[in-house]
């Protein structure tokens, strides 16, 4: 054997090999090293045989290594080229072959499970990379266990060797984040209808139904949870029928879980789902659907291609803005972003174009070419009416102009969001903000306060009640503090919503109660399965802002579920409560409530109050006034000196003259001393109110 043959590694050498093993090929030595010694099938090789001889011999090596190096990175070149995954997604299809559709369903009935495994099996997500709730890219969203923000994904499918183009939007279930759910289902043609085979329709259901139904939608009912032993699929697909009034004879049986049927509804979505009108050679128009702020690119749009087609560099105008960008980059969600030149009718993907105002691009404008504008913009989305209103301040004052960026850019992301400024003579400045619910309210400041490194205080909940004044004005009042004074005011109105509560049978007595003790008004109550049973009020939505839900809950031992919708202003009989500490009333704590539960609120309030704010040299009340009738009063006791430790003895008349001397210095006090609420007190208080109302 020569030298250079000696040199070789021992993975040159041919050698049997075992059973279930390959013989192994040669390896680069480009790099002129050789193996360990350990690799060698026999002794070490003497370092005198490396020779020229052996460095010629090692140098050819080297060539056909790296030759073999280069053929083996064009093949794999080749095979990105074919079928890396992601890659393919990006290969355009017929708008024939394009499907858009959306996941509407009650909460935790299994919609992002659902859309995990059709990530999965589609293979848009690999295996490594997969986890649960995989669309849920929020802490938040994780740690609850529910769906804040609608998300969109591009899948590849191939059915009969056509390949298809499936644009999935998963939504919220929660009644707080339906107007997530509207935003999405404008932007499809169909919807996955998933409702839990053991636990039957509930009440998201049916609204989420009737929104798909509002937008011209083809829905496919699917049965989720068919593993569970307590699945009733069949009992279900009748109830879907009978409530929903859909045809559920072609309904699909699935367990997201266990991956049970999922390819039975990737071909329903391909045949039962119509695709998006071919409008490709009109004037661009694309509907903003979601966007969001990110730090280094600006404003970051989802949208949905309508009319005609838009590529990368494009100038583009924002038809209700009137703001005109470059198109720096387009792209799909796939579910992460991935470029791409240009995209047309049917399909849904972001854009950046370096845009640093939040206003300029807002959710349900119209996005069209800039040389080219469409002649009408699409119509967009109707506005979100807030439900729910409450106060949030800032802890350090110096974090406002913080909380107000923070604002602007969640509400970018978060299109139902509405806030404007106020003005606090407890806790300073910050704002007055609309929620669609207290949940949306609870996760808006979470958000805040995780997202934006914010410090907040928030005050109870409230509503905008309307009040009716003596010379005929209206004025809408969401704060206490600026509801007119009783001689100016002939009614107050307050807003009341239809409730729908879906509950078994043996809890309909403990639910009537809790709807009369609410004032609520009893409209209807309809057995809709033979164990099943719809209770429909109508009750003040300051009573449901409280814990009607959680009630709701535990009286039913979470079988129940709700629905509710705004149905008007109605006249009641409503009081303004304020607390007066020392005579001086403090506007932070005042409150509108109803008449009948004005003393349970006040009583509550002064007797926290009183444990709360620090004794001073004189005695203040603490009351709870409605006009100027106290109804339930409090007195925190003052500090006294002991005026009389001095005297050993002595005549009664000494000792009446010290205590005179000290009543009249503590009523001087008391005339010019000013109390101090801390700020713990006005948080233990709104905290109380909270629980109280």
């Amino acid at each position: 054997m020569d030298a250079a043959a000696l040199c070789r590694p021992a993975s040159f050498f041919p050698r049997s090999a075992g059973p279930g093993q390959r013989r192994r090929s040669g390896g680069s030595l480009a790099s002129g090293s050789f193996p360990s010694a350990g690799r060698f099938p026999g002794p070490r090789p003497c370092r005198f045989l490396r020779s020229a001889s052996s460095s010629a011999s090692q140098w050819g090596m080297g060539v056909r290594c790296r030759a073999a190096g280069t053929e083996s990175k064009a093949a794999s070149d080749a095979v990105v080229r074919s079928g890396e995954p992601g890659q393919d997604r990006l290969l355009k299809v017929p708008v024939s072959n394009i499907r858009n559709f959306c996941i509407i369903a009650h909460i935790d009935h299994g919609k992002s499970t659902l859309a995990d495994k059709l990530l999965q099996l589609t293979g848009t997500v690999q295996m490594r990379e997969m986890k649960e709730q995989f669309l849920d890219n929020m802490d938040l969203e994780r740690e609850r266990g529910i769906t804040i923000k609608l998300q969109a994904a591009r899948m590849r499918y191939v059915l009969d060797n056509v390949p298809y183009c499936l644009n999935l939007i998963d939504t919220p279930g929660h009644v707080d984040f339906s107007y997530e759910v509207s935003r999405s289902l404008a932007a499809c043609e169909g919807a996955l209808l998933v409702v839990d085979a053991s636990q039957g329709v509930e009440a998201q259901t049916l609204a989420n139904v009737y929104l798909a139904l509002e937008n011209n939608l083809e829905i496919i009912p699917v049965l989720n949870k068919i593993d569970l032993p307590g699945a009733e699929p069949d009992r279900v697909a009748r109830e879907m029928e009978e409530i929903i009034g859909l045809d559920c004879s072609t309904a699909i049986q699935c367990s997201a879980k266990e991956g049970i049927g999922i390819a039975e509804i990737l071909n329903s979505i391909v045949t039962r789902i119509p695709p998006p009108n071919d409008t490709s050679q009109s004037p661009l128009r694309a509907l903003i659907f979601d966007s969001y702020y990110d730090p280094y690119r600006g404003v970051i749009v989802y949208f949905r291609v309508v009319d005609g087609s838009i590529r990368k560099g494009d100038k583009i105008y924002f038809m209700a803005s009137g703001k005109d960008y470059f198109a720096d980059e387009i792209g799909v969600l796939s579910p992460n972003q991935m470029q791409v030149d240009e995209l047309y009718v049917g399909e849904v993907g972001y854009l950046s174009a370096s845009i640093r105002s939040v206003a300029d691009a807002r959710v349900g404008d119209t996005i069209t070419h800039f040389g080219r504008r469409a002649a009408s913009s699409l119509p967009g989305y109707e506005e979100a009416t807030p439900m729910v209103f409450c106060g949030l301040f800032p802890v350090d004052a110096d974090q406002f102009p913080e909380l107000r960026d923070a604002l602007e850019k969640l509400q970018l992301n978060d299109a139902a969001l509405k806030f404007e400024p106020e003005t606090s003579s407890a806790m300073g400045f910050g704002f007055r903000c609309g929620f669609l619910g207290l949940l949306h309210m609870e996760i808006v400041q979470e958000r805040l306060e995780r997202e934006y490194n914010l410090t907040l205080i928030t005050t109870a909940p409230s509503v905008v009640y309307r009040v009716n004044c003596a010379n005929g004005d209206i004025i809408e009042c969401s704060n206490p503090s600026l509801l007119p004074e009783p001689g100016k005011r002939r009614s107050i109105e307050e807003p009341f919503v239809k409730i729908e509560m879906l509950t078994p049978k043996e809890y309909i007595g403990s639910l009537m109660e809790l709807g009369q003790e609410r004032r609520g008004e009893f409209k209807e109550m309809n057995y809709i399965t033979e164990n099943r049973a719809s209770l429909i009020y109508e009750l003040p939505l300051a009573e449901m802002v409280g814990d009607f839900f959680d009630q709701l809950k535990s009286r039913t031992k979470g079988y129940a579920s709700m629905e509710y919708s705004f149905v008007g202003y109605r006249e009641s009989d409503l009081v303004k409560l304020d607390v007066q500490i020392n005579g001086e009333p403090v506007e932070p704590l005042s409150t509108i409530v109803h008449k009948d539960k004005a003393y349970a609120v006040g009583r509550a309030l002064t007797q926290k109050l009183k444990e709360l704010i620090p004794r001073q040299m004189f005695k203040i009340p603490i009351q709870a006034c409605v006009g100027s009738k106290v109804i339930a009063s409090e007195s925190l006791s003052a500090i006294r000196k002991d005026v009389l430790s001095k005297c050993y003895g002595g005549d009664i008349s000494r000792k009446k003259k010290l205590l005179k001397k000290q009543a009249e210095g503590k009523k001087r006090m008391k005339a010019v001393g000013k109390v101090e609420v801390p700020q713990e007190a006005f948080m233990a208080v709104l905290r109380l109110e909270k629980e109280v109302m």
